[in-house]
């Protein structure tokens, strides 16, 4: 191997690293607020690329149907807790709760239905398909999770899991078995030497930049941003201080949801993604976050990184086997783990 090939491997690491590295952010993001491994997190990646793909080819795009659903079947679980709870119907706060789950979702639909979005910018396009996932996360969050916030984190990882493959086939009624591309953020080439860098992976490089930044400002500086890291560190002192955890989890989802449909409106110019594609991808994400242990997120980022070069590096020498390479990491990592955590007494009983 020489140079230039080392570093276009490194080029395409370092690219998908930054995917995995959002990804994985995502994944500690939500356990650590709600306890939750969030397997659906891929879901999310499938369904921003290929809600783009359909709307650059013309076609509507059916992840706006699961949304208004979503939101009917919110708002049919507020009306059923406000009639269960034997207490008068409060109908204004009913009607903020309709304004907040349908008018939404329905002002979505009928834009991506019935305005030709086809002719729109690529920018207005990533924006819509974005407006159409993105919300898709705290309602998920309300219907699944949300009745089990207390309850143990094995029951959690079995809601999740159910919710991954019904998201699944969710995908493959809406989007069907073939894969689609979308349209590159940017086709200009710039040389390095005897390296040719692409702008489309500058973009995915510079964008996850920004995003990591913000995430950092977010949670440095602003008050909802310490709400969440308070919920994360102490979820019992939080409730005490007077911080919804509630609010928390709905705002942790928002945010994961957000990256996750965003990483694949990103990659989408890339690589060809399917309706099941996302979980492959959100897997080696989850990866980089075992690395942070699910509560570091600078460890999870740079796990991450690793992660996309290991990949890169190991589809030159042994492509057959770089899944298997990637997904080896883990024991490593879940071996030192295991030998330098601390054991309680009661632990070992």
């Amino acid at each position: 191997m020489d140079f230039s090939i080392a570093a276009i491997l490194a080029q395409d690491g370092i690219t998908s690293g930054a995917i995995y590295a959002l990804l994985a952010l995502a994944l500690v993001l939500v356990f650590s607020v709600t306890r939750i491994i969030f397997i659906p997190q891929g879901e999310f990646v499938a369904f921003g690329a290929l809600s783009l793909a359909a709307i650059q080819s013309g076609k509507f795009p059916h992840s706006a149907s699961l949304l208004l659903a979503f939101g009917l079947l919110c708002l049919g679980k507020e009306v059923y807790l406000q009639v269960r709870s034997k207490q008068p119907v409060n109908a204004r706060a009913l009607a903020l709760s309709a304004g907040k789950l349908l008018l939404f979702p329905v002002a979505v639909w009928l834009l991506a239905r019935n305005v030709a979005v086809q002719e729109w910018s690529l920018f207005a396009q990533v924006l819509l398909a974005l407006a159409i996932v993105v919300p898709m996360g705290p309602m998920i969050y309300r219907l699944a999770y949300q009745p089990l916030a207390e309850a143990s984190t094995l029951v959690l990882l079995i809601v999740s899991v159910g919710v991954h493959f019904a998201l699944t086939g969710m995908g493959l009624v809406m989007f069907g078995a073939e894969g689609s591309r979308t349209t590159a953020f940017s086709d200009a080439r710039f040389e390095l030497g005897a390296m040719q860098i692409s702008g489309q992976s500058l973009v995915v490089i510079a964008v996850s930049a920004l995003l990591i930044a913000a995430l950092y400002f977010y949670f440095e500086r602003s008050l909802s941003g310490k709400a969440l890291r308070a919920t994360a560190v102490n979820r019992l002192g939080a409730q005490l201080v007077g911080i919804g955890t509630i609010q928390a989890g709905r705002l942790a989802f928002t945010l994961a949801a957000a990256m996750g449909a965003l990483c694949g409106v990103l990659i989408a110019p890339m690589t060809t993604v399917y309706y099941d594609g996302g979980f492959l991808i959100g897997l080696k994400g989850f990866v980089g976050a075992i690395v942070g242990g699910l509560v570091s997120y600078p460890v999870a980022a740079a796990g991450a990184l690793l992660v996309g070069l290991l990949e890169s590096y190991s589809s030159y020498w042994a492509s057959a086997y770089k899944e298997v390479i990637v997904f080896t990491l883990i024991i490593p990592v879940l071996l030192w783990r295991s030998l330098s955590s601390k054991h309680n007494d009661e632990d070992e009983e």
